[in-house]
Parts: structure tokens; C-alpha cells; sequence
């Protein structure tokens, strides 16, 4: 059995590579262009990013507490309180240093995060594949017996028919002999021709 095969895009490929450092930039420009549109040394807005960068962090730490908590709702959550907390620092300072140390730290973590999940996908996809390969040999492999049986098959079919053939084709010539007495065949034990046989031959 041949499976299709499907040739993935480079964009398609690299784009979950690029993932965490897109989201993380575009945290930290945002961030940055609500400091110019009037966030710097908000101490209202400062404190809304901290209670939402909290509370998502809260979020995050009550859903992989549970007996049957989700990793990756605590993975978004986790990751929504850290966007939080760079695009509060972002906004809040008057330089430009602290936000981009937060930056290169958060995308650090991100990719932290997201090498475990490639290697559990890739784990999965390199199993996966060896199970379909695997499963390919063995039916591969049944059909191979079974057409070997069913060619054996057809060789004895083919043997029986042509001895056949040459038997009926020696007693019908032993019977057209000169002097053929089926009688005394009998009486040596050999063997003869049905009575229909030789009554229609003869």
C-alpha cells in the first residue's frame, strides 16, 4: 500500500520555529508604542497590567494543580500572564533596556517551552511512522504467503490436470491396441477401462 507524498512548504515548516520570537516581538512593540501614546509612569495602568499579569499567572497555577488539570491551559495561561507582565514593562518604563532584557527573556522561556512540546511531537510522530511502517511489512509480508499459497495452489491444480490428461490419453490409447483383452488386465491387476469406456470404443 503507497501513501501519498505531501511536500510541506518551507513557510509551513519554519513557521512554528518562529512562533515564540513573533509573539514575543510583537509584545514588546506594542507594549512600546502604548508607552508613546501616553503609558509611561502610569501608575493606573502599571497596576492593571500586574492584576491582569496575576491573575493570569493564578489562572495558570490552579489548572495544572488539579488531579486532572490540562497542560496546556496552564501553558496559555502561564504564557498570557508572562505577555502581560513584558507588555506592562514595555509600556511603564521610560527606557528601552528593561523591556528588551524582559524581551530576550521571555523569548528564551518560549523556546524553552516549546522545545519540550517539539520533542513530544516529533517522539510521537517518529513512533507513529514506525507503527505504519511496520504494519505496512506485515501485510506486505501476508501477502507475499498468501500469493506463494495461491500460486502452489494453481502449480498442483496444473500437475493434476496434465496427469490426468495423460492417463486418459494412455488408456485410451493402451485400449486401441491389437488384442487388448481387458479381462486378463483385471486378472494381472492392472487397471482397465470402465465398461461404458469400451463398449463406446469399441
Amino acid at each position: 500500500m503507497n501513501e501519498p507524498i505531501i511536500a510541506r512548504h518551507w513557510l509551513a515548516i519554519a513557521a512554528p520555529k518562529a512562533a515564540p520570537a513573533i509573539a514575543t516581538s510583537t509584545v514588546l512593540t506594542l507594549g512600546r508604542i502604548w508607552n508613546t501614546n501616553g503609558a509611561e509612569h502610569s501608575v493606573g495602568n502599571a497596576a492593571l497590567m500586574v492584576v491582569l499579569a496575576t491573575g493570569a499567572a493564578t489562572a495558570g497555577a490552579f489548572a495544572s494543580a488539579g488531579h486532572a488539570g490540562d497542560p496546556v491551559i496552564a501553558g496559555t495561561a502561564f504564557a498570557v500572564s508572562g505577555g502581560l507582565a513584558l507588555a506592562g514593562v514595555a509600556g511603564y518604563a521610560d527606557g528601552i533596556s528593561l523591556p528588551l532584557l524582559l524581551w530576550a527573556l521571555a523569548t528564551a522561556v518560549a523556546y524553552g517551552l516549546a522545545a519540550r512540546y517539539w520533542r513530544t511531537d516529533r517522539r510521537d510522530t517518529i513512533a507513529h511512522h514506525r507503527h505504519t511502517t511496520e504494519r505496512h511489512e506485515t501485510h506486505a509480508h501476508v501477502e507475499r504467503v498468501e500469493a506463494l499459497r495461491a500460486g502452489a495452489q494453481i502449480e498442483v491444480a496444473r500437475t493434476g490436470a496434465a496427469y490426468a490428461e495423460q492417463l486418459a490419453t494412455a488408456l485410451i490409447t493402451r485400449a486401441a491396441l491389437p488384442g487388448f483383452d481387458p479381462a486378463a488386465l483385471a486378472n494381472a491387476g492392472l487397471p482397465e477401462l470402465p465398461a461404458a469406456d469400451i463398449a463406446k470404443e469399441h
